[in-house]
């Protein structure tokens, strides 16, 4: 029988996770855009590379605090809302930063406006994605988070394109006018909420029996999932942020760092999708430990090679073995807690996640000043993802029945 259009993976469920997944494309260049312009702004502004790498991290901060907000406010009035507030904070965003002055207004409008105007376009969809699949959630969460790399693949040869040819400005007054005609009327596309079928009865347990399957509370795995969050994407920051600034170092140039940028996300996509069918069959904790285990793997080859065709492979290996790390995130949060707080407790791990994208940017950026060198960064990005792996690792093996939630 035909499923409603109102039911779990029906015809409209579908069509939500291409329209989400558009929106995630194009709200994507808030993350992305400023790691392309990076070396222009700092050559602009004439600052080092630590102080040029804040704005970047003020923007995850913005992405991350403001996704905690943005979740909340899907919960109570559907996603629809959130994507056009934060729609309208993007444009305002690019236009103000492309006229800013100054390297600490640009970095202002970056935190306060873009980055957090690009959040709604991930945790708060992400959560809102998972509410209309159950049988299929991995992989249509993870077809949905490929957004975030496909805007990495497509958007930085195109920024890096303009940059060279109309100044990162310019650019900046293009993507703003560019987001506010696309991503509005996708958003008006999103108005039906999401069905109720899959909140159970047991939804309304305490949070001390939200998670008895693995002998924790609410508070300690959301503690917990935070502090992974934190610390895989601290990890995952050096390679992403820093790669077009270290090929420039290198000698290579900022040309050859986003053609290989674009190629860690372009394969970051198939591993999402690739993970998506993976964490359907062993379920999130799994997928966790194995996404994670393989970035530090990755992680590793950066120490002995950096020649031009070496980092152009290492780069597309990191891509692939990393890319199902934050979506397992959203999978085990609806595996262990009610999809009543699915938009607020998704938020709050990504929102970690995107703080450790921060922090990870900042630090590399400041053991690069410090040393002169990225060999310390990519050290200090393997031990933060050695804890990632001792959480999973934790978890799993607490993990000894059926998950509380379906």
């Amino acid at each position: 029988m035909k499923s409603a259009p109102g039911q779990v993976e029906s015809a409209n469920a579908w069509l939500r996770l291409v329209v989400s997944l558009a929106l995630s494309t194009i709200g994507g260049v808030g993350m992305w855009s400023v790691v392309v312009a990076l070396p222009a702004v700092q050559m602009e502004f004439a600052v080092a590379r630590g102080e040029a790498s804040l704005p970047y991290t003020l923007t995850m901060i913005g992405f991350g605090l403001s996704s905690i907000v943005m979740g909340r406010l899907a919960d109570r009035f559907g996603i629809m809302v959130p994507v056009i507030v934060c729609t309208v904070a993007m444009t305002l965003g690019y236009t103000a930063a492309g006229a800013a002055p100054s390297l600490w207004l640009y970095t202002l409008a970056q935190g306060l406006l873009i980055g957090a105007g690009s959040a709604a376009t991930f945790a708060p969809l992400l959560a809102h994605v998972s509410l209309w699949f159950a049988r299929r959630r991995g992989i249509a969460v993870a077809i949905f988070a490929s957004g975030n790399y496909l805007a990495g693949t497509v958007w930085p040869p195109i920024v890096q394109h303009f940059i060279q040819t109309a100044g990162w400005r310019d650019t900046y007054f293009g993507i703003g006018v560019f987001c506010l005609a696309t991503m509005v009327p996708l958003a008006l596309l999103l108005r039906r909420p999401p069905p109720r079928e899959l909140e159970l009865s047991g939804s309304r347990a305490t949070p001390a029996a939200a998670v008895h399957t693995l002998g924790l509370s609410s508070g300690a795995l959301q503690v917990l999932l935070v502090a992974a969050g934190l610390c895989c994407c601290v990890a995952m920051s050096m390679p992403q942020v820093h790669l077009v600034a270290y090929c420039s170092d290198l000698g290579y140039g900022p040309a050859r760092g986003a053609e290989m940028l674009s190629l860690m996300l372009a394969a970051g996509i198939v591993s999402r999708v690739s993970f998506g069918f993976i964490c359907d069959r062993i379920g999130g904790l799994r997928t966790l430990l194995l996404g994670s285990s393989l970035q530090g793997i990755a992680l590793l080859l950066f120490l002995p090679f950096n020649g031009l065709v070496s980092l152009y492979i290492i780069s597309a290996l990191f891509g692939l073995f990393q890319g199902g790390i934050v979506p397992s995130y959203a999978i085990i949060v609806r595996e262990f807690f009610p999809s009543r707080e699915a938009g607020a407790r998704v938020g709050a791990v990504i929102t970690a996640t995107l703080f450790g994208m921060a922090l990870g940017g900042w630090m590399s950026g400041v053991i690069f000043d410090l040393t002169g060198s990225y060999r310390a960064a990519f050290v200090n990005g393997i031990v933060f993802n050695l804890i990632n792996v001792s959480i999973a690792l934790f978890l799993l093996r607490r993990s000894t029945a059926r998950p509380a939630f379906a």
